[in-house]
């Protein structure tokens, strides 16, 4: 199914102006094969860890969701690399989304998933086995609830409690 993410601004203007549809600011960068997608979101909270992400992508069906990731907004190391991107693809993810970084991105970009990520960086994540799933989360200052509905393309990423496809 295609869409627009401007389309969809233009349709529920009212209920982002209400705040009932959230959109996030420009800050993500793409670097998966794929621009846009949507689903469910499952969402995380890490740091500098990805223990619990590599538990979920290699365990858990995504056909329909979207791993959103919490990671602190740092930079200083990446949480998602090109080995958990390729796991996620196997397992039917729609897309990650980090509030951090990634890693391997000539491994990421011709994979058929979308991955959105505050920056790029060589360094990988220490496991430290930490990590809390199913909660509720801020990505740059906008709340994300689990099973939240996400539509991401090259214009942005939304936010919606309810489905709007």
């Amino acid at each position: 199914m295609t869409f627009s993410t401007t389309d969809l601004c233009d349709q529920f203007e009212a209920q982002i102006h209400a705040g009932a549809i959230q959109v996030l600011p420009p800050v993500f960068q793409s670097y998966g094969g794929h621009t846009q997608f949507y689903g469910q979101a499952l969402c995380i909270k890490v740091f500098e860890d990805n223990t619990l992400i590599k538990q979920i992508l290699e365990n858990e069906n995504g056909a329909g969701r979207v791993l959103v990731i919490d990671a602190g907004a740092s930079v200083r190391c990446a949480v998602v690399g090109g080995n958990l991107a390729g796991a996620a693809v196997k397992k039917g993810w729609q897309g990650i989304i980090v509030d951090g970084a990634v890693r391997d991105v000539a491994e990421i970009a011709p994979l058929p998933i979308g991955v959105l990520a505050l920056a790029l960086h060589p360094l990988r994540a220490i496991k430290r086995n930490t990590g809390v799933r199913d909660i509720a989360i801020m990505l740059q200052g906008v709340r994300v609830n689990p099973l939240d509905w996400i539509y991401a393309d090259a214009d942005g990423v939304l936010v919606s409690a309810q489905p709007l496809l």
